[in-house]
């Protein structure tokens, strides 16, 4: 019973000394961690106070604001009181400017319009294309313009469908009235180069006529000048292959065929004119002769000295020696351009 008690005792001292032991100890010190903004609680308080602040920064916006305005407002009623700047003098107006009168002199205008003559055999299709690409104008030749307009069956293409369909010629106002058509297109913008036409004295005066009626002259008439006799030689000495139309001559040696080269100055006949590709015969074209070159030249003739005596007093009359190399004609046909 005594051991009972005496454990007890021993065991009530020894708790007892151990809550003695634990209360006296100091507490730790706690770590202090940062605040951060993710622990304030979104609750009614926090979003009052984000209210309060968001009207006091406006307030303080609305007060610079009224500030701002009221400088700006003085600013502008103490400039109401200075004198006024005075008003900038008036820039001087320039005389209007005259108006352009064409004449019939050969003028310059908008439009280049040219007349390309030449006797047979002159070059003419050799230069013509070149004119044209060097100018950028189309090469309207009346053949060309005739079928064009048969073709597109316009009013006046008819009218010449019927004239040639009946065997009687085409009336110059049928043909005038083409060449009105086509030179309202939009190629002929800038101008353009006939070839052809005009034929006759009648014809050049319609044609003079239709480009009035637009304030329009000719700018330009040229003639490839070349003597009957240097035709004569150009002319018959003329053969070629006519599968492929390739040209040779008979007398200018960088244009002689192979086959008359190798005779060592024979005279060209049909033995002895073979095309150089295929061997084969060369021929002489009908007019090609010195009977219808006569004829042919006469015609021109009576043809185109009344058409360039009717526009020489107009000064656009130009000649070019045509009688050169067909380099040395473009250069000087070239160098004219200047004033077309």
């Amino acid at each position: 019973m005594l051991s009972r008690l005496s454990s007890l005792r021993s065991a009530g001292l020894r708790n007892a000394m151990h809550r003695v032991r634990r209360f006296s100890k100091e507490p730790p010190q706690a770590k202090i961690r940062k605040r951060d903004a993710k622990d304030t609680p979104k609750n009614a308080y926090y979003w009052k106070a984000k209210y309060e602040h968001a009207k006091d920064q406006l307030k303080v916006t609305a007060g610079a604001v009224f500030l701002f305005a009221g400088a700006m407002g003085y600013a502008y009623m103490s400039q109401e009181d200075a004198p006024p700047a005075p008003a900038p003098a008036p820039a001087p107006v320039a005389p209007p400017p005259e108006p352009v009168v064409v004449e019939r002199t050969g003028g310059r205008q908008r439009r280049a319009i040219i007349m390309l003559f030449g006797p047979p055999g002159a070059g003419k299709g050799t230069q013509a294309p070149a004119l044209c690409e060097k100018l950028g104008l189309p090469h309207l030749s009346t053949g060309d313009m005739l079928r064009a307009a048969v073709k597109a069956e316009t009013k006046v293409g008819l009218q010449a469908k019927a004239a040639m369909e009946s065997g009687s010629l085409v009336s110059d106002e049928i043909v005038v009235g083409i060449i009105r058509d086509r030179i309202q297109e939009d190629d002929c913008v800038n101008g353009f180069v006939l070839d052809g036409f005009p034929r006759t004295i009648p014809q050049t005066k319609m044609l003079d006529q239709t480009l009035s009626e637009s304030d329009e002259v000719v700018t330009a008439v040229v003639e490839l000048n070349v003597p009957d006799e240097a035709l004569e030689t150009r002319i018959c000495g003329r053969w070629i292959h006519k599968a492929s139309g390739r040209s040779y001559h008979a007398t200018y040696a960088p244009a002689m065929p192979k086959s008359l080269i190798d005779t060592n100055g024979a005279k060209a006949c049909a033995e002895n004119m073979k095309d150089d590709v295929t061997g084969e015969q060369l021929i002489q074209r009908k007019d090609d002769t010195p009977e219808a070159l006569k004829k042919r030249l006469e015609g021109y003739h009576a043809m185109t000295t009344p058409i360039l005596e009717h526009y020489r007093p107009t000064g656009v009359v130009q000649q070019v020696d045509a009688t050169q190399s067909s380099k040395k004609v473009w250069a000087a046909l070239s160098a004219m351009t200047v004033a077309f």
